[in-house]
């Protein structure tokens, strides 16, 4: 028996109508849109404005694209991961009412949650539960509401993040496609530097902690810069060595969209020529655990069976890693 891996069959995504350019935020705070451009290769981000919706109907319709661009049939989807750092609400499990509303009935499903890096992780944990042999349809999403946790009166966090989701569809793959090898790390020195203080149970909700802004995301930007610029890098070396592989052997990078020197560096490391590299943070800014997904949404139709795609990502915690990928499936 050929032995199984998990390979990418389909992808969706979704984000919000409205956009938040870098010119609106000039309003906003004291910054400017060259300011912006230039630390970050941000021009604008999407934000959700529909009252009363959060991550969930992000995850909706990111998932809903998936099914109709590929005629999936929700109800033979055996599990679905929510990789978000921004759930609807505490306790009650996005990932539950995400497979109701999609009709993923006889699905079971759950929250993960390491930061930026939700999604690479949420696509090594569907990688085993396929690899197992017991689960032929996984959906993995990956969906943030950045907006709900930002001070827009803060422009060292407001003018990088933005909402957003996508989707993928792992299942079962015996050519030698799909999920190659894996390099995760984590190091708890990063809990002091990029972090929400409050909320949680160290620190529960309380009125002072409304007064002082407690509930927001607050980031050492110089110390999370540095460690992001180092660890995603090294993560895709790593995976490169331990392959056997080199930047001609890539066909395309798919970064967390954090920074685009951060982007820069971990392409430079790797040898990569520009053209190989997935980009959109110019039109999201940073969606967090939706960057990848979104990349593999707008980008799908350049891929080509076969292909080596390398992720990265490092989120708060810290959280990091690279996944090494072969693409399974021609879009045309």
């Amino acid at each position: 028996m050929s032995k199984i891996s998990a390979a990418i069959t389909a992808v969706g995504g979704y984000v919000p109508d409205f956009v938040l350019s870098n010119k609106v935020l000039e309003t906003m705070v004291d910054t400017n849109d060259e300011w912006i451009t230039s630390r970050t290769g941000i021009k604008e981000r999407r934000i959700l404005k529909k009252e009363g919706e959060g991550t969930s109907y992000l995850a909706i319709n990111a998932a809903q694209n998936l099914i109709e661009k590929a005629s999936i049939n929700p109800e033979e989807i055996d599990l679905v991961i929510v990789a978000t750092a921004t759930p609807d609400m505490p306790v009650a499990s996005t990932a539950a009412y995400t497979a109701s509303k999609i009709g993923a009935v006889n699905a079971f499903s759950y929250d993960l949650q390491a930061a930026c890096s939700s999604f690479l992780y949420a696509l090594s944990t569907g990688a085993s539960y396929i690899e197992s042999g017991r689960y032929k349809k996984v959906l993995l999403i990956g969906a943030d509401k950045m907006s709900s946790i930002i001070d827009y009166t803060d422009r060292t966090t407001c003018i990088i993040f933005g909402d957003g989701a996508g989707a993928v569809l792992l299942e079962p793959n015996t050519e030698g496609l799909g999920l190659q090898d894996e390099y995760l790390r984590t190091d708890g020195i990063g809990r002091e530097f990029l972090k929400i203080e409050a909320g949680g149970s160290i620190t529960p909700p309380s009125l002072e902690t409304l007064n002082n802004k407690k509930h927001f995301v607050h980031q050492d930007g110089k110390t999370v810069f540095k460690y992001a610029v180092s660890n995603m890098a090294g993560a895709c070396t790593e995976i490169l060595q331990r392959n056997n592989l080199t930047g001609d052997d890539v066909d395309w990078l798919v970064p967390h969209q954090a920074n685009m020197r951060i982007i820069d560096a971990t392409s430079n490391r790797m040898n990569l020529p520009e053209e190989k590299v997935l980009k959109n943070i110019h039109k999201y800014g940073n969606t967090t655990s939706a960057t990848l997904p979104l990349l593999l949404n707008d980008f799908e139709k350049q891929f080509k069976k076969g292909d080596n795609l390398i992720f990265a990502a490092f989120g708060g915690g810290f959280t990091w890693g690279s996944i090494y990928l072969k693409w399974a499936y021609n879009t045309n």
